[in-house]
């Protein structure tokens, strides 16, 4: 692809920048990615120094003291045979960090710092150098520096104690250096493929039918329901512009599945745009049982030497039925509908989730019900 294209390229982008979106109109890049273009996950093991006595107990975590003595071993000093030094103000930590796409040697990513011991807290203290290791066993990453710990501690000497967020973790802003580059396909296929964050056949081939309108017919091909494969320049630097052109085009996602999630342990209650309900009367009704606990003081009569003063409970029962109210869904009910009938009984969230249980065993709700 010569001048031409990438003159026709910055004309369409230039075009996008200046036209208004559409209706409901949604980028590409919003809903799909591509591959390969994803970040790594590195960790490693080291040691935080410098704490206030409120380190590893190093009788209750042997390997903080191994990791010292490996370290200082590399360091050129060794301790005689036998000795265990017994510090508090050190702390074996786990190291991990994410290496962004793309990432070249030289810059700098955050690091999140973790206790791996009994340490109470890493305030103040500061990470040694620690390399940082991707699943295939190589080096990508080098961590050093002072821990920023967002959490406090504090106990006293009768034991109590008190803790505010988790002071036995924290992180170093830039505190590892990238030592090398993730290998990647992204210049070397002649095609590239968007992966869309949620599958859907009807959002795959409305982003592949504006890619071709966009840039020709035969420029991108749905897959399958997660998959939009499209044709790309193998010159690296046209490829970028071309891809950036791409996830920035404007279109119509598909309609979402009408769906209605419940979660049982919060009652919280979900119902998509697209939940519809067929023909269906609902009555709903409640029985309250309240039981109130009342106490009485029985007095002797006067000059009774046998007498004796006591406190006499009186318990009063009451059951009310609450008004029974009946709702009826016409055809088609939307999602309004649904919610506007539901606060006028005033169900609360748990006599919502039995309404919609029901109404999808007797299959009226036009929905996939989840209950997590």
């Amino acid at each position: 692809m010569g001048f031409v294209l990438m003159k026709r390229l910055m004309c369409l982008v230039a075009l996008i920048a200046v036209s208004s979106p559409g209706a409901m109109a949604e980028r590409i890049k919003d809903v799909a990615g591509f591959a390969g273009v994803r970040s790594n996950q590195l960790v490693g093991i080291g040691l935080v120094v410098g704490l206030d006595s409120s380190g590893d107990q190093t009788s209750q975590a042997p390997f903080t003291v191994q990791a010292l003595k490996n370290l200082m071993s590399q360091l050129g000093l060794n301790l005689p045979p036998g000795v265990n030094p017994q510090l508090r103000n050190v702390a074996a930590v786990s190291v991990h960090a994410e290496l962004p796409p793309f990432a070249k040697p030289g810059q700098s990513i955050d690091v999140t710092v973790s206790s791996i011991g009994n340490a109470r807290s890493l305030r103040g203290g500061s990470l040694l150098v620690t390399a940082l290791k991707g699943l295939d066993g190589n080096v990508y990453a080098v961590a050093q520096g002072n821990l920023v710990v967002g959490g406090l501690g504090v106990e006293g000497n009768d034991g109590s104690r008190v803790s505010i967020n988790i002071p036995s973790a924290g992180r170093i802003p830039n505190g590892a250096t990238v030592e090398r580059s993730v290998p990647t396909s992204f210049a070397s296929r002649p095609t590239m493929t968007l992966n869309l964050h949620s599958g859907d056949f009807s959002t795959a081939a409305r982003i592949a039918e504006r890619i071709n309108a966009e840039l020709g017919e035969g420029t991108a091909w749905p897959v399958d329901a997660i998959s939009v494969e499209v044709r790309a320049p193998q010159d690296a630097g046209q490829r970028v512009t071309y891809l950036s052109l791409i996830e920035n085009l404007e279109f119509t996602p598909g309609l979402a599945p009408a769906k209605v999630i419940v979660n049982s342990r919060t009652g919280t209650v979900v119902i998509g745009s697209n939940v519809r309900v067929a023909p269906a009367a609902v009555a709903h009704g409640s029985l309250v049982v309240t039981i109130s606990e009342d106490f009485g003081v029985s007095q002797p009569p006067p000059f009774n030497r046998g007498g004796e003063t006591l406190v006499v409970p009186d318990s009063n029962i009451e059951v009310s039925e609450g008004e029974s109210r009946m709702f009826l869904f016409a055809p088609d009910v939307t999602l309004d509908s649904i919610v506007h009938a539901v606060n006028e009984v005033g169900a609360a969230p748990g006599d919502l989730v039995a309404i919609l249980e029901a109404l999808k065993q007797s299959g009226s709700l036009r929905a996939e019900l989840i209950i997590i």
